[in-house]
This record gives C-alpha cells, sequence and structure tokens, in this order.
C-alpha cells in the first residue's frame, strides 16, 4: 500500500482533501497498534498489516480493514472509491459515522457484540468484481457437473475408450473440492490416479506411464511413452499428496522422476521428448512377459510370487504374453497367505523388480525420440521443481536447474528469442507460444523451490518477449505462432485442454502468479483480459478447458503469500519452505527476500532482512500476520491459518 497508495499523488490529493492522515511504524507505537488492530479484528473478524483504520477526530473509528489497492484489483475496494464514498459520506451525513463510531467503541470496550455490520455507513460500497465472480463460478461448476457425469466409477477415468490421462483434469478437479469438499471431486481423483497406477498404463518395471489406454479399466496401452505425459502426471500426485498425504502417490511421482532422469535425461540436462511403443515391429513387445521369462529370472517361489501378484499367466492378458498390473487384486490374497500387509508384498518384491528391469534392459529396445523440445521441458521443470517443494528433494532441483541452465544456454538467442528443437547440437524453428508459456511456468515453479531472484527476472523477460511477439491486439488471446513466424494463410490460436494444455490456458495463470509475485498491476489486468477474452468459450465447453479454469480459479480464490527472508542457504529457510508446501495451498506464492529481490519486486523492500535469522512473513490477502523466525513458530502459525 506504500508504493500503490501513499506514494500516489492521485491518493494523496483526496486523502489530503478529506482527512488527516497518520502513518504509524507499529514497532515505534505498538500501544497505537494494538489498539486499533483490536477495532479491526471485532469489525472485521480478522486482522493483520496493513492496518487501515478511518475514524473522528475524537479517534474513534468508523471503519477498519486491512489491504486496500488504489484502484479496485483482485475484487477487492479501491482507495480511491472508498475514500470519495467517505468523504461523500462525512459531508452529507457526519452524524451517521459518529453514531457508527459510537457504537463501536462501546462494545469494544465493553466486551458485547458490536452492531450488525450493515450498520456501518461505508460497509455497502458495491464491489463491480461480483459480476466477474458470478459467471466464474458458474463456469466452474459447470466444468465439475459435466466431468462427474461422464466419470466411470468403476475403473476412474471419463468418457469412452480410449482413456487418456489429461492430469490437468484432475488437477482442476483438487482445486475445485478446496472449495466443494461436499462433492465427489477427491473421490474422482482418488479413483482415477488408483485405476491408473494399478494399470498397465503404468510401467511397473521400468515405472513411467504410456500415453492412453485402449481399454476402460486401464489395462492395455498404446505403449508409447511422452515427456509430457509423465511430466504432468507426475504434477497431478504430487498434488494429491499434498491433498491426502497418500504415500503411494508420492512413490508415483518419485517412479516417474527416477524413468525420466534415468532413460529420457540428455548428459547436458535437457529431456528427451518421447519412447517408441513398438521394438522388433511388435507394439508392445518391450514390455511384456511370460511367466518362463520371469522364472527365467528369480528363484521359483518368487517367481511364483511376482507372477500371482502382477497377474502373469500362461493364457496372458494380451497377445498370449502379460502387461504387468495390479489390477486383479491377487496381491490381497498373498498378503493374507504371507501373513503380510500388501505394502509389506511390495517391498518384498522390490529386489526382484530390480532384476527382471536388468533382463529387460538387454531386450531390444524401443525407439528413443531424442529431439528436446523445449515446450516439453518446460512441464518437466515444473514437475521436477515441484517435486523439490514438496519432497524436499535436491536430486530433482538440481535437475531442474540443469535443464533451465541447458534451455536458456542452447535455445535462447542472444536477442532472447527462444528456440523450438534441439538435436545433437542443432537448434532449430522459432519458439512457440507452448515453449514460452510452459518454460515460463516451469520457471515460476523453479523459482517457488530454489528463490533464486534471477529465475522470477528470467520468467518476467519471458513474458515480456511473449506479449510482444505472440498477442493478438484485435481478438485478445495470443496466437500459437510469433509475429516473427514464417507468414501462413492464418496465424492460428488455442485455447482448448486436450492432451496437453494449451499455452493460452497456462499463460492466463503465469499473469495472475506474475501479478501476486511483482504487485504489478500491469500482468493483473492481462490476466483479467485473457479470461474475458475467452469467457465465451469457457461458458460453452468449460470441461474442455480445465486447465484455463485453474487460472479462473487461482483468479476467484483468496490469495496467500508466504515471504522468507533469510539467506537461501540458512538451515531454517529450507525446513520453513518444506513444512508450507507439506500441504496442497494452489493459490499462494513464495518469494524469498535474500538481499536483492527488490531490483526485481520493489515491494520486497518492506520486509526488513535480519542476516542472523530467517524471518517468515504469511500473508493472506494482502493481509501480513506477525512474522516468525523459528520453524516450530512457524509451524503453529500455518496450523492456525
Amino acid at each position: 500500500m506504500e508504493r500503490e497508495s501513499f506514494e500516489d499523488n492521485e491518493i494523496a490529493a483526496l486523502l489530503n482533501r478529506y482527512f488527516v492522515s497518520i502513518k504509524v511504524d507499529r514497532e515505534e507505537r505498538p500501544d497505537v497498534d494494538h489498539l486499533y488492530m483490536a477495532f479491526c479484528q471485532a469489525l472485521t473478524g480478522s486482522g493483520g498489516w496493513p492496518l487501515t483504520i478511518m475514524m473522528t477526530p475524537e479517534k474513534k473509528p468508523f471503519f477498519a480493514g486491512t489491504y486496500f489497492p488504489k484502484t479496485e484489483r483482485y475484487g477487492y475496494k479501491g482507495m480511491m472509491e472508498l475514500l470519495e464514498q467517505v468523504g461523500t459520506l462525512w459531508a452529507t451525513d457526519e452524524e451517521k459515522l459518529r453514531k457508527s463510531a459510537d457504537q463501536i467503541v462501546a462494545a469494544v470496550h465493553s466486551g458485547r457484540s458490536l452492531p450488525d455490520k450493515t450498520t456501518t455507513p461505508i460497509s455497502d460500497l458495491k464491489d463491480s468484481s461480483e459480476s466477474f465472480k458470478s459467471w466464474g463460478n458458474e463456469v466452474v461448476s459447470k466444468a465439475y457437473s459435466t466431468l462427474a457425469q461422464s466419470f466411470d466409477s468403476r475403473h476412474g477415468g471419463f468418457g469412452q475408450v480410449p482413456k487418456f490421462p489429461t492430469p490437468h483434469t484432475l488437477t482442476f478437479l483438487l482445486r475445485y473440492a478446496e472449495d466443494h469438499p461436499q462433492d465427489k471431486a477427491l473421490e474422482i481423483v482418488r479413483k482415477t490416479l488408483d485405476g491408473m497406477a494399478l494399470g498397465g498404463i503404468y510401467d511397473h518395471v521400468g515405472f513411467g506411464f504410456a500415453r492412453y489406454s485402449t481399454d476402460d479399466k486401464w489395462l492395455v496401452p498404446h505403449f508409447e511413452k511422452m515427456l509430457y505425459d509423465n511430466s504432468l502426471l507426475a504434477l497431478a500426485y504430487l498434488e494429491s499428496y499434498q491433498v491426502s498425504h497418500f504415500p503411494k502417490d508420492a512413490q508415483i511421482a518419485q517412479e516417474i522422476f527416477t524413468y525420466v532422469l534415468r532413460d529420457m535425461t540428455s548428459p547436458e540436462g535437457g529431456f528427451y521428448s518421447a519412447e517408441d511403443a513398438d521394438a522388433e515391429g511388435e507394439e508392445g513387445k518391450f514390455h511384456v512377459w511370460t511367466p518362463q521369462e520371469v522364472e527365467a529370472v528369480l528363484d521359483k517361489e518368487t517367481a511364483a510370487k511376482y507372477c500371482a501378484v502382477f497377474d502373469i499367466t500362461p493364457k496372458g492378458n494380451f497377445e498370449g504374453k502379460n502387461i504387468p498390473n495390479l489390477l486383479l487384486g491377487n496381491i490381497k490374497k498373498v498378503a493374507q497367505d504371507n501373513s503380510l500387509s500388501e505394502e509389506e508384498v511390495l517391498q518384498s518384491l522390490e529386489n526382484p523388480r530390480q532384476a527382471l528391469f536388468a533382463e529387460r534392459e538387454k531386450r531390444i529396445h524401443p525407439h528413443k525420440d531424442d529431439k528436446i523440445l523445449t515446450a516439453w521441458n518446460g512441464l518437466m521443470i515444473a514437475a521436477l521443481a515441484k517435486g523439490a517443494q514438496v519432497l524436499g528433494s535436491n536430486t530433482y532441483l538440481e535437475a531442474a536447474e540443469k535443464a533451465t541452465t541447458f534451455i536458456l544456454t542452447q535455445l535462447r538467442r542472444r536477442d532472447g528469442r527462444l528456440m523450438a528443437r534441439y538435436r545433437e547440437g542443432d537448434t532449430a524453428y522459432l519458439g512457440y507460444l507452448d515453449d514460452y508459456a510452459f518454460l515460463i511456468w516451469g520457471l515460476l515453479e523453479l523459482y517457488s523451490a530454489n528463490g533464486k531472484p534471477h529465475i522470477l527476472q528470467t520468467a518476467l523477460q519471458l513474458q515480456e518477449e511473449q506479449d510482444r511477439l505472440f498477442f493478438d491486439d484485435e481478438g485478445g488471446g495470443y496466437y500459437l505462432t510469433g509475429s516473427d513466424a514464417e507468414e501462413l494463410l492464418f496465424r492460428p490460436k488455442e485455447s482448448y485442454d486436450g492432451a496437453l494444455p494449451s499455452g493460452n490456458s497456462i499463460t492466463a495463470l503465469n499473469l495472475l502468479r506474475l501479478a501476486r509475485f511483482t504487485g504489478d498491476e500491469r500482468w493483473e489486468r492481462k490476466a483479467e483480459q485473457q479470461l474475458l477474452d475467452f469467457r465465451s468459450v469457457l461458458e460453452e465447453h468449460p470441461s474442455g478447458y480445465t486447465a484455463f479454469l485453474q487460472a479462473l480459479q487461482f483468479a476467484l480464490h483468496p490469495s496467500q503469500e508466504l515471504i522468507l527472508a533469510g539467506s537461501l542457504n540458512s538451515k531454517e529457510l529450507p525446513e520453513m519452505r518444506q513444512l508450507f508446501f507439506s500441504t496442497f495451498r494452489p493459490f499462494a506464492s513464495v518469494l524469498y527476500q535474500e538481499g536483492s529481490l527488490s531490483d526485481t519486486v520493489p515491494w520486497i523492500k518492506d520486509y526488513p532482512l535480519d542476516p542472523s535469522q530467517v524471518t517468515a512473513y504469511l500473508c493472506e490477502n494482502f493481509t501480513c500476520q506477525t512474522p516468525v523466525h523459528q520453524v516450530e513458530e512457524f509451524r503453529t502459525l500455518l496450523e492456525n491459518s
């Protein structure tokens, strides 16, 4: 507010016209702060800083609040409108304001209940964002209803075969469940994630997901593995883990990363694109087994146990051979027969799995598409960075950082222009919208994980470049190709979220997050315009835009910000960060005041840096609670927030 309002000439003019303005340093005058914070908490039910009080000349408050932007923003009343209305009320109905102030003071002083807030004359200032909230919430609800109707309650997933994972639909439902716990969104997510993890679409020997299932129960996949599917599915399992703390979710995400870092990572750190379905001209040949092949690797007793658990039979479940899977639930009988839990059975088969993997490695592998795409690498950077946040893994963080360095070194020209593809030293094709949008997403997740200012600065630079090259000044939204690209019959523009989210969808969320990170209204206005530009298609078929709707959910939801002030190398900072990310906070932003971020985010200087300790500022709706320094204090703060 200091930057947005108190240093603004228009706000100053209104303040000087109607008010005597007093700015209080709460550390110098804790008595004043404490007194009027009590009024704010009584009037609004909450408090925090900044604290905004309007009072009579006798120091009796008739209005209290916390954060107010200069003009209406994020759905908040603006200071300009508020000051004008209060000034007018004081001139036309001063007695009403004084009466309200007397009632408030008397009630707080005596400990009685306050008068109904509707008696406060300025509490009815209209919020013109209500219409935005109205259509937005309606679209989100319609999308959920459509998905719930098409949900396969027996096997998980949506619609008819073939079944695609579409993980952005699941992450939309996780966000929906935050506001609608009474609905079945979490149940839908749980059934679908479990079904995929049990089925043959998941590689139980070498890890990673195939592209889609040819049947309704996730048993028989199209065996091709895509980098983008595994990136987005890792994100979905990690977010589900944040919500439910189901250990299997974390395990699946970790196994996806094991697969990608082992098989799909170049020596330079970039990620390859895909692995084919075929080997030696036969689809799935690399992945399927007979009982005899298992028995040739494992001892007889272990082989029998493995085959029983993973449905490997003489008859076969795929063209006379077997796709390992856990769908039949044979593990329950094996567990009972051996007086073990199902988890203990699977753990006892980990060494046999490794032996089968080593044997499978001797087979002729499917062809690997070793081109490195900027867009898909951005998705995997986002997933690995999220893995570092949630699981606290330095391995994942280092892999995300190395891939980022590779992309920015090999796939970004000296003039800043992103390129789309790299292979064996050759960089080609001007980057498309998805290259920019997905990489910016990855950078924002990476900054949230490591706090290095140059990562956020690079994201901002790329967003500026994206706006310059791709924005449609006439029709709104972003074209798929840049203004410097080859001229085609027309410039395509995509918003539909299919197997991959669209660049326009991810951009809407990127813009909102950049606005929260930087406090720059320009990004907020662009984000709101992006949502409005695509309102008609969202309303018409919302379930086809579940990535886009996550930006809408972000815009509609109260914000949460965590500022960690202190050295990035301190012991407490990563502990606090992981505590924060141990639960699902999809509408939160994390910033790090490490001494140089103010070059990019000017307002961060208002959060003092103490070199001797980490200070955590937890803010909601741009209103901050009392800062804390110890990890246990921070834990308590989170539990009570």
